[in-house]
This record gives C-alpha cells, sequence and structure tokens, in this order.
C-alpha cells in the first residue's frame, strides 16, 4: 500500500481564481504599515525626549501645546491608526495560526475587532478634540497654561 504526500507548499483548500486574496493585503499591510512606524515613532520620540528639555518637560502643558498644532494631530493620529490595525492583524495571524476550532477563532477575531475600533474611535476623538483649556470652566481647576489666555 503506498501513500501520497502532498508538496509542502500545497494550500489546504482550492485556490479561489475570483475574489481578493486577503492574507496577501494583509501581508503588504504589515510590511508598510511597519516601516511607516518606524519614522512615526522615532520621530515621536526625537521630538518629546530630544528637542527642548527632554523628558522631564513633558506634561500636561506640553501635550496641550503640542496637539495644539493640527500637523501634530495628524502625526499622532496617524501612529495610533497604524500602529492599532497593525496590531490588531498581528493579533489576528496568531488566532488563526493557534486557535483550532472554527468557533473559538471567530470569537477572538470579532473580539480583537471590537477592541481596535473602540480604542481607535476613542484615541481619534481625544487627539482631535483635545481642549486643555475649555470654556466655562473654574479657573482654579485650570492648568497654568491657560492662566494668560
Amino acid at each position: 500500500m503506498s501513500q501520497t504526500i502532498e508538496a509542502p507548499r500545497t494550500p489546504a483548500r482550492a485556490n479561489r481564481s475570483s475574489g481578493t486574496n486577503w492574507e496577501k493585503w494583509g501581508w503588504i499591510y504589515m510590511r508598510a504599515s511597519g516601516v511607516l512606524l518606524i519614522v512615526l515613532i522615532f520621530g515621536h520620540l526625537f521630538m518629546n525626549l530630544m528637542v527642548g528639555d527632554g523628558v522631564s518637560a513633558i506634561d500636561f502643558a506640553f501635550v496641550g501645546g503640542k496637539w495644539s498644532d493640527p500637523f501634530w494631530q495628524v502625526w499622532d493620529g496617524l501612529m495610533l491608526w497604524l500602529a492599532l490595525i497593525h496590531g490588531g492583524n498581528g493579533m489576528r495571524t496568531l488566532v488563526n495560526d493557534y486557535a483550532h476550532s472554527r468557533g473559538m477563532r471567530g470569537t477572538l477575531k470579532i473580539a480583537i475587532l471590537v477592541a481596535v475600533v473602540v480604542l481607535l474611535v476613542l484615541g481619534t476623538l481625544v487627539i482631535f478634540t483635545f481642549d486643555p483649556c475649555p470654556a466655562g470652566s473654574p479657573a482654579d481647576l485650570l492648568p497654568s497654561i491657560c492662566k494668560g489666555l
């Protein structure tokens, strides 16, 4: 009795000739977002730690001043979106590799999706609606950067 062993690179399921290859696009996204994240993260670290007074200058006023500039809002927003989607895609890959039950895989992927979407919405709201000096607030509760405004 002889047994046939398939070639090592044989796909587990038949090739689909139509439709989008989401695994390929996920793989490409991970590489492209990784390169962009390196630039964004090192730029973020350089501005926060090397320029000015360094780490001792990072406080509420520093963040308020930084996020008053639309350039830094977009920079930090892009970093947030790329990092969260990159991390979510990586977690999805781990779930695909290690969760053997189809139901468990689906549940975990939905949980990852919900977590990523919630964090994206909340993080984006914080970055783009942040106001260190809200109108109508009691003066004794406002940070020192608002006293001169």
